[in-house]
């Protein structure tokens, strides 16, 4: 189990959208050095992500497991969409408060990465990864990430435990 590392990775890989659509705010306002450099952190955060899929489907400890309950749980894009699309209703690119934006992340970070919550991670949608709220037959709910469509409960699943109460779906 990954655990405090998988949230913190979960969540600042997140925001790598954020990074692409400052950047392209930026470029067109002059700031080409901050565009650069939004674009190679939100590179590098797409690769961190991608690293993360891989590392836990070949090394964590895989087991059985069963399923009594199913929702779709990926609807909380809307918020994150809000903050990808923000710096483009911004008349420039200086024009963005920094001192409010920074320790906004931060703080989001911080308290998504320490608490049971977990946000939808735009990354993993474009990967084809869906996020699912499943309850167990003993009456705990986890998220479960899978690239399958889970249409019933009873499909039997090989997981991952990345956190506390989130699995990832390790079958091929």
């Amino acid at each position: 189990m990954l655990s405090t590392l998988a949230k913190i990775l979960l969540t600042s890989t997140s925001i790598a959208p954020v990074g692409f659509t400052y950047a392209w705010v930026a470029w067109f306002d002059g700031e080409k050095i901050f565009a650069g450099l939004a674009v190679a952190a939100s590179l590098f955060l797409v690769l961190v992500c991608i690293w993360m899929l891989r590392y836990a489907k070949k090394n964590l400890e895989r087991f059985n497991f069963s399923v009594a309950t199913v929702e779709a749980a990926d609807r909380e894009n809307m918020g994150f969409l809000l903050l990808y699309l923000l710096p483009l209703f911004t008349a420039s690119f200086t024009a963005l408060n920094w001192t409010v934006w920074v320790p906004t992340l931060l703080i989001f970070a911080v308290i998504t990465s320490t608490g049971y919550s977990y946000h939808f991670n735009p990354l993993l949608g474009i990967m084809k990864w869906h996020f699912y709220k499943v309850g167990t037959p003993e009456g705990v709910t986890y998220v479960l990430i899978t690239k399958k469509e889970l249409r019933h409960a009873s499909q039997p699943l090989t997981v991952a435990q990345l956190t506390e109460y989130i699995v990832i779906d390790v079958e091929e």
